[in-house]
């Protein structure tokens, strides 16, 4: 309210400062007060007790000469009790706060390793409230808390620091390929070994059937047909398959299969060759 009725309204979260003659006089409470200018006394100004925030950028270097940008943030509030203090010795807490952090922090990251700083900014922030708070105290203020939002490399060491890490993840992801290629490549093999076992075992046993069907078709037809000797009955059968393949040869039209010798003549040949091949998978 205004100086006619000597009446000031504190707001809440707010204290003010009354002077009497120009000399601190007393700390008012939110609320209504009864200051009156014609005693001598005024109202000096008021003082927040909310909590305020300062951002700061400051610049430094690492340990290995990389130049970046820490971006800081402090909290801060007045202190009910050091209201005296908080008013009249501080004109601009904000700028009495910010040299304090750009001193510690570029104290502590020049001895940090530029990776260490990004492992390590909750002790750079811890560093930062810990100086701050045995400053700004006895100036009547309170350091809540001191966070380290953001650091921020120079444009070329990011760029570089990127690359390296996509080399990397690049490098593994090769690596993985590759084992996985060597996986299924043994796994080919494996199955093309065990592939061809089991056609080596087919092919024997098939070899062994045609064996045991020719013997029985010989000893049936010799004991049916008297003087007929074995060879005879093998030549008869080999004669019969033999124009038998010639017929389904002939009766495809697509059909680009040679067959050599392939006059009814050479049957003899095919006989004995024949009869010679079964001779042996029957040994064997």
């Amino acid at each position: 309210m205004g100086n006619l009725v000597c009446c000031y309204q504190v707001d809440q979260y707010t204290l003010g400062i009354t002077e009497k003659f120009g000399s601190f006089e007393r700390v008012l409470q939110p609320g209504i007060h009864w200051v009156p200018w014609i005693f001598g006394r005024k109202l000096a100004g008021t003082l927040t007790l909310r909590v305020r925030q300062l951002d700061i950028s400051c610049e430094t270097k690492t340990k290995d000469n990389v130049f970046v940008t820490i971006h800081a943030s402090v909290q801060f509030c007045a202190l009910p009790d050091k209201a005296f203090d908080a008013f009249y010795r501080l004109t601009n807490p904000k700028t009495q706060i910010q040299p304090y952090v750009y001193d510690v922090i570029r104290a502590t990251v020049p001895k940090l390793l530029l990776d260490d700083v990004f492992e390590q900014k909750g002790d750079i922030a811890r560093a930062v409230a810990k100086e701050l708070e045995k400053s700004m105290s006895a100036y009547g203020y309170r350091i809540i808390r001191t966070l380290i939002i953001d650091i921020e490399p120079d444009a070329q060491v990011k760029r570089a620091m990127n690359d390296i890490n996509a080399a990397a993840r690049h490098r593994e992801a090769a690596k993985e390929k590759a084992e996985a290629e060597k996986t299924l490549q043994i796994k080919r093999a494996e199955g093309e070994a065990e592939a061809k076992y089991l056609s080596g075992l087919g092919i024997a046993r098939q070899r062994q059937a045609i064996v045991d069907g020719l013997r029985d078709s010989v000893l049936g037809f010799s004991g049916n047909v008297p003087g007929a000797s074995a060879k005879d009955v093998m030549d008869m059968v080999l004669l019969t398959q033999y124009f038998d393949t010639m017929k389904e040869i002939g009766a495809s039209s697509k059909s680009s299969t040679v067959f050599i010798p392939h006059g009814p003549g050479a049957v003899g040949d095919i006989a004995s060759q024949i009869r010679e091949g079964l001779l042996q998978a029957k040994h064997v």
